[in-house]
């Protein structure tokens, strides 16, 4: 179904640069980076799918099932995103809040060329109606200048993209104080609060400040995904759920610190991050979470927790991350296994039914593709999906511009310490949009 070619290259870095700036011209883009981040589970470096053969485009209604189809029958590498709001299929829940951005709620398609970098070496599968011409589009990417121009946006015709609020900082406060209503009350132990972050009839050059954004990260799970006028742009640290033939791994985040340019000073942090109790019982609970979520397809007694709390240090922010294994059967349809964790435990909370009800009552807007997924399924029915966080979306046909935080509410929290805590989760994204520098900057 595909002709593969392979090549090697001398400089992987430079490479991947000229490989992201050729895809602009496709309407259809998918571009996952690791950014040489070592991680044990990691099939490439960077993947780039573009130009849309067959799509599948749908609401929530039944969008597992169309999904499943969809797979099934293209047998086939398939790329694209599952939105937050899918909890609609799985549950008896609705999504009402205010939406600027307009993405629709699962979107995938299969890509007629594809390109697969490890170490130095590539290889481009392209489906067999475009088979002639891999080498003519390998030497049209080779001959692309590796400059990266980091413009900011004032400098560009855009002008300045000026940044607001959904709820100001006292409405923060007040719902986080509802949300610990609920969790005193017992109708819920945890709950992931978020808020957006916005510009209307604002414009940006998505691929700059993709570069910008992962350039102040540069996070294990980047990507740049298009479709059309829409556009994501990920400096995600997390992974959601990857499947190796029949080994299911999910890695929820739970536990943020800040780094510091002093090594004392911020190994000192890592070890607070470590031992702190809030960060731990949040961690913990949504490892529980994740166990019982992976138990619905799981072959009995393979459930396991491979790593538990251990601090991961990143360019902005050292984060603590757990490893939770199963095993399932070859029967088992690769959808049904992210159907029965979706939404994934570390952007909900516990119960998870509960906590979503909460979360919508509480937030101001809808979440749409934050907090959702990007990734793809391979011909043989593995995976490997991201958690959207630490992006920007963006919709180039309405002008809006949008960014979302947020973090675990729990009995321990203090409403003015998870608000700082959104703050330094939102710091690259506001400095790529508005040019911000240093910690000083406040809303």
């Amino acid at each position: 179904m595909r002709t593969t070619q392979k090549y090697s290259i001398k400089n992987p870095s430079k490479f991947k640069t000229k490989l992201l700036q050729w895809s602009q011209q496709f309407d259809d883009v998918v571009w996952l980076d690791s950014n040489d981040y070592s991680q044990q589970y990691s099939s490439y470096d960077a993947v780039l799918a573009v130009d849309a053969f067959t799509a599948i485009l749908t609401d929530h209604y039944n969008a597992f099932e169309k999904l499943k189809e969809y797979q099934e029958q293209a047998a086939d590498w398939i790329f694209g995103y599952l939105s937050y709001d899918l909890k609609n299929d799985t549950e008896d829940l609705v999504s009402e809040n205010q939406d600027g951005l307009g993405f629709p709620d699962l979107y995938f398609f299969q890509p007629k060329k594809l390109f697969l970098l490890k170490n130095d070496q590539l290889e481009i599968k392209y489906l067999r109606m475009v088979d002639d011409e891999i080498e003519d589009d390998f030497q049209q990417i080779s001959a692309f200048s590796s400059d990266i121009h980091h413009s900011s946006n004032d400098e560009s015709s855009c002008g300045k993209v000026k940044i607001s609020l959904s709820i100001t900082k006292d409405v923060y406060k007040e719902r986080v104080n509802l949300m610990l209503d609920h969790i005193h009350r017992g109708d819920i132990y945890e709950a992931n609060f978020c808020q957006e972050f916005f510009a209307k009839d604002s414009c940006i050059d998505p691929l700059q400040t993709y570069y910008h954004l992962n350039a102040i990260s540069k996070p294990p799970f980047a990507t740049f995904f298009k479709m059309n006028h829409q556009y994501l742009l990920s400096a995600s640290p997390e992974r959601y759920l990857r499947k190796e033939r029949q080994k299911i791994i999910s890695q929820p985040i739970k536990g943020t610190a800040k780094r510091s340019e002093d090594e004392v000073a911020d190994n000192k942090l890592i070890e607070d991050l470590k031992n702190d109790p809030k960060e731990r019982s949040e961690n913990v609970m949504i490892v529980d979470l994740v166990r019982n979520d992976l138990s619905r397809t799981a072959i009995k007694g393979s459930v396991k927790v491979e790593e538990l709390c251990e601090v991961y240090s990143f360019k902005q922010v050292h984060q603590m991350i757990s490893t939770v294994i199963s095993e399932i059967n070859t029967e088992t349809s690769p959808v049904d296994v992210i159907k029965s964790t979706f939404p994934m435990g570390s952007m909900t909370g516990a119960p998870k039914i509960s906590a979503m009800q909460i979360i919508e009552d509480l937030e101001a807007s809808k979440r749409g593709l934050y907090s959702g997924a990007v990734g793809y399924f391979t011909p043989e029915g593995d995976f490997d999906f991201n958690v959207v966080i630490r992006s920007i979306l963006y919709n180039e046909a309405e002008r809006y511009i949008s960014y979302t935080v947020g973090g675990a509410i729990t009995a321990k929290s203090d409403p003015d310490k998870e608000y700082e805590e959104c703050l330094l989760k939102a710091k690259a994204m506001r400095e790529v949009l508005e040019g911000m520098r240093g910690e000083s900057a406040s809303l």
